[in-house]
């Protein structure tokens, strides 16, 4: 332990401090009373339990302090601190971080001795006691705290009922943790049903699109059939390729970005592509290919496509950015009144990746520009 930490670390004091008697009935019916709470509202639990954990320990503060990656973050705060209510404090540099690395209780005097960012914050922290939440009993996720008010002493009583509680504030944690990864869950399969749902209705807008432009454009059945064939093959294809999200570890790697525009396209035009070497990782493929997709039944149903038009695609690299220009080249196109689910997930596909859409509606023809982040499609 550094000798700065050192300096503050006093979780010995809370062994020859004297405790008075512990009132065990009033404690066991708080827990009670929390437990009946919790199996329906985890969420409302948790702040009642920062809240019993301040006076039981009448402290000035208190809150818990979730891992997230290198950070904690503050949660449910009570007390003087709760203005601080959502802020980080550094994994590797902070009390909780000492508590989590001890897996016990610990006791801090006076912190911002050790912690600069504790009196940048102008936190005045005469005593801070933590203990160690767990998930399962095991895998730590954070910690319970509370901070003493000016000229109060912790004790090991202190110390046992916040152990105590922070059992729950565990379980509480789990079951919310749980409960969010559900809803999750749920609004994701519902947003794959719109997503499917809507691609049927554009699959058999665009086989009919394709079969009347296949006709107009050959003599013998024999020529619509080989020539639709290709076509329905190459439509596939381009299905198969934008279905590459529904089959999560699956192992498939992503391709180049040239080539999966080329796939989506190779359906409805041969299109004009201009454009450096880009890796796409195995998501962004999927989101290039569900992107270009959509553009491309757009413009089959109401833009360029309709009418033996050409789309051209061109994208460069420019300040660690993948800007992407699609153009469509023979039609003039007026704004629709309003986007309809196919653009709406368009611009939420790109936003996934930190990226950004305009369109330019013109008589000249539609103009969309994309720009994403390379780093972002490495993924």
């Amino acid at each position: 332990m550094p000798a700065a930490i050192a300096q503050v670390f006093t979780t010995d004091e809370l062994l020859v401090r004297p405790a008075p008697a512990p009132d065990y009935l009033s404690e066991k019916l708080a827990l009670q009373d929390l437990a009946s709470n919790m199996a329906d509202h985890p969420a409302e639990v948790l702040p009642r339990l920062v809240r019993l954990s301040m006076e039981a320990c009448d402290a000035d503060s208190a809150g818990v302090s979730v891992l997230d990656g290198d950070v904690f973050r503050w949660n449910s705060l009570v007390g003087k601190l709760s203005v601080f209510e959502g802020a980080t404090t550094p994994r590797n540099f902070s009390p909780c971080g000492v508590c989590l690395d001890q897996s016990s209780p610990i006791l801090m005097e006076r912190p911002e001795r050790a912690y600069s960012w504790i009196a940048e914050a102008n936190i005045t922290v005469p005593e801070v006691l933590l203990v160690p939440l767990l998930r399962n009993g095991t895998i730590p996720v954070g910690t319970l705290w509370v901070v003493a008010k000016e000229g109060h002493k912790f004790h090991s009583g202190h110390a046992r009922v916040l152990s105590e509680l922070a059992v729950f504030t565990g379980i509480a944690l789990q079951m919310i943790h749980a409960d969010l990864h559900l809803k999750k869950a749920l609004e994701a399969q519902e947003i794959l049903a719109k997503e499917m749902s809507h691609r049927v209705k554009n699959l058999f807008a665009v086989t009919g699109a394709m079969i009347k432009m296949t006709a107009r454009h050959t003599e013998t059945k024999e020529e619509m059939t080989a020539a639709l064939t290709g076509r329905l093959t190459a439509l596939s294809d381009a299905h198969s390729l934008v279905r590459r999200s529904f089959n999560a570890g699956n192992g498939l790697k992503g391709v180049d970005m040239a080539e999966a525009i080329r796939t989506v396209l190779r359906p409805y035009t041969m299109p004009d592509l201009n454009g450096p070497m880009v890796s796409l990782g195995e998501r962004s493929t999927n989101s290039i290919a569900l992107v270009f997709h959509e553009l491309a039944t757009n413009a089959a149903k109401y833009g360029t496509l309709r009418d033996d038009g050409k789309v051209a695609v061109a994208w460069r690299i420019e300040n660690e950015n993948v800007d992407i220009v699609w153009r469509e080249i023979g039609k003039p196109v007026e704004a629709p009144a309003q986007l309809g689910f196919g653009s709406n997930l368009v611009a939420s596909t790109v936003a996934s990746h930190n990226g950004r859409i305009d369109y330019d509606w013109s008589q000249n023809g539609l103009v969309i520009k994309v720009q994403i982040p390379l780093a972002n499609l490495a993924n």
